[in-house]
């Protein structure tokens, strides 16, 4: 098998791994596949000769050896336009009790979780973490009451996904309310 093939298993084992890649890792699996039983310095050397192809046809990736592993990263320059993506994807996952609790901590922050379940009348734990998770809240410190229960409130991740500059560009709880009007009554 050609220097190129075995250039190309590896860029795919590589490119296939959700973290970087050791080259023992890369040994082992392509001695378990079959492909072909490489030592360590000619792996090394392969993933030398892909970076380089990286580098030399200036591609989006760039191939990084970061703790201890190899790994495929998006080059900085990339990183405005796949932050945005992020961005877009991360908004078509937020499920209804997401956007309730959110709406409750950015209208009511600081805020506790024990407020936001009054409110809502559900347990929020979950919720309140994938929220944390996303960063669209943060911690905000500690309530002055017993227990010291933590503070929730938005953040810049929030503000970012909503596309505004502070909380005060939100709708007014007024502007979102409708008028209650009696079936057969006549509406201004």
């Amino acid at each position: 098998m050609s220097s190129y093939k075995l250039e190309n298993f590896i860029e795919a084992l590589i490119f296939a791994s959700e973290r970087g890649i050791s080259v023992d890792e890369i040994q082992q699996v392509m001695e378990e596949a079959q492909i072909k039983k490489l030592n360590a310095p000619i792996i090394i050397e392969m993933v030398e000769t892909i970076r380089k192809k990286y580098v030399s046809l200036d591609l989006a990736l760039e191939l990084v050896f970061i703790n201890g592993g190899y790994q495929f990263l998006t080059r900085k320059e990339y990183y405005p336009v796949v932050n945005q993506l992020q961005i877009q994807r991360s908004k078509k996952r937020l499920s209804q009790a997401a956007l309730e609790t959110l709406a409750i901590v950015a209208y009511k922050q600081p805020i506790t979780k024990l407020e936001i379940e009054q409110i809502r009348g559900v347990n929020c734990d979950y919720t309140v973490h994938k929220l944390l998770e996303k960063e669209l809240i943060s911690i905000m410190g500690k309530a002055d009451t017993v227990g010291k229960p933590i503070l929730y409130g938005t953040s810049s991740v929030f503000m970012d996904y909503f596309g505004i500059n502070s909380t005060e560009d939100l709708p007014q709880l007024t502007d979102l309310q409708t008028e209650n009007n009696s079936i057969g009554e006549q509406a201004d």
